[in-house]
């Protein structure tokens, strides 16, 4: 998994920076440091990593900041580094389009997991994989190209949708009226199951209803099966 994958830190912290930078070369991987925004942009402009590890808490612009800008050019996946008690970051780094977080201190073990967790949904996100065959799957008057990531609406407006929101919208619908627990939608798109009081799954819906014009409480789309997931209640019809 590691090898050929590039990583970007970007953390003010030189220590931290040094002590990933080393563990992640020592595990294979080929990384990129930089300490500011800055930096990171120069780095981008003449690279292309596989991940990039974005601490929150920076001077200049913040990690919210930046997480923003990549995502208006990118789907490069992103883990936020956050303090360990700020569960408002979490929320806010994730509805910004970050895929997954880790609180501060942390055990490289997590850290390499969630790595080598974000690195296997981007392959799975490839055009050449199954789940991006080309097909277009049309539903509530949308149409989801499977290849490009373009969700379009029936009234010619368009959304490029961020690497976690694909892989959640096409989830449900390659599972058209089934119930999906927080479980299988953890591992469909983080790689791991559910923690205990995590709310990154209630928050990817919620950003997701958003983006489809759906309404939680009366849903046409997405729909909440109380105790037990979410549903896609929607019909859908697979193109070529």
């Amino acid at each position: 998994m590691a090898k050929g994958k590039q990583i970007l830190i970007v953390d003010d912290d030189q220590e931290i920076r040094e002590l990933l930078k080393e563990y992640l070369t020592r595990s294979g991987f080929d990384v990129l440091a930089a300490a500011e925004g800055g930096e990171m942009y120069q780095h981008l402009s003449n690279n292309t990593p596989d991940l990039i590890i974005l601490d929150i808490m920076m001077p200049g612009d913040d990690g919210f900041s930046l997480c923003q800008q990549i995502r208006r050019k990118s789907q490069v996946p992103i883990i936020m580094l956050t303090a360990a008690s700020d569960e408002a970051d979490r929320v806010i780094g994730l509805e910004l389009g970050a895929d997954d977080y880790i609180a501060k201190p942390f055990s490289p073990r997590e850290l390499m997991a969630r790595i080598k967790a974000l690195l296997r949904r981007a392959e799975f996100r490839q055009p050449e994989k199954e789940v991006v065959s080309g097909r277009k799957l049309k539903f509530a008057g949308w149409t989801l190209d499977s290849r490009t990531q373009l969700l379009t609406h029936e009234d010619g407006s368009s959304i490029d949708l961020t690497g976690s929101d694909f892989i959640l919208l096409h989830l449900f619908l390659q599972h058209p009226g089934q119930i999906l627990d927080r479980d299988a939608i953890s591992d469909a798109t983080r790689g791991r199951e559910s923690l205990p009081m995590e709310r990154g799954i209630d928050v990817q819906i919620s950003r997701l209803r958003q983006k489809l014009g759906d309404n939680g409480k009366g849903p046409r789309i997405i729909k909440t099966i109380r105790g037990s997931g979410y549903m896609l209640i929607a019909d859908v019809v697979h193109e070529d």
